[in-house]
């Protein structure tokens, strides 16, 4: 049921967009416990002028390779569940496209179960 939003600044190509998607994918299901074949993603590539990373925040080195990865989910994971996304999102990019760690910004939005509709009017996982 996550929903992620990738951002990043225009020029990358079809390939690259799509194999950051996989490792998002790939890095949910074996931390998150997200199950197979729910993946929704949207990548949306900016011009350079409207994407602004502060390049040292935290005393973290930024180029303009960064990326910013927002997951909506839901609430109720670990510290340790949500740890290991991070670092399996960072060590994936870096492997299959030669990313910098540091220039993989991520931040989790967690939600009640019943904020979600995946079609037909119906909000699957509310309880009834």
């Amino acid at each position: 049921m996550p929903l992620a939003r990738i951002d990043l600044v225009q020029g990358k190509s079809a390939d690259y967009r799509r194999t950051i998607g996989e490792v998002i994918y790939d890095a949910m299901t074996a931390t998150l416990n997200v199950p197979p074949n729910d993946r929704f993603q949207v990548i949306t590539e900016h011009p350079d002028e409207n994407f602004i990373a502060d390049p040292t925040y935290l005393d973290i080195s930024r180029t303009r390779d960064c990326i910013f990865i927002q997951v909506t989910l839901n609430a109720g994971r670990t510290v340790e569940l949500k740890s290991a996304f991070y670092q399996a999102v960072a060590d994936g990019l870096h492997a299959r496209l030669g990313l910098r760690r540091e220039d993989v910004f991520i931040n989790l939005v967690e939600v009640a179960k019943e904020n979600w509709s995946f079609g037909n009017g119906v909000a699957q996982y509310a309880p009834k």
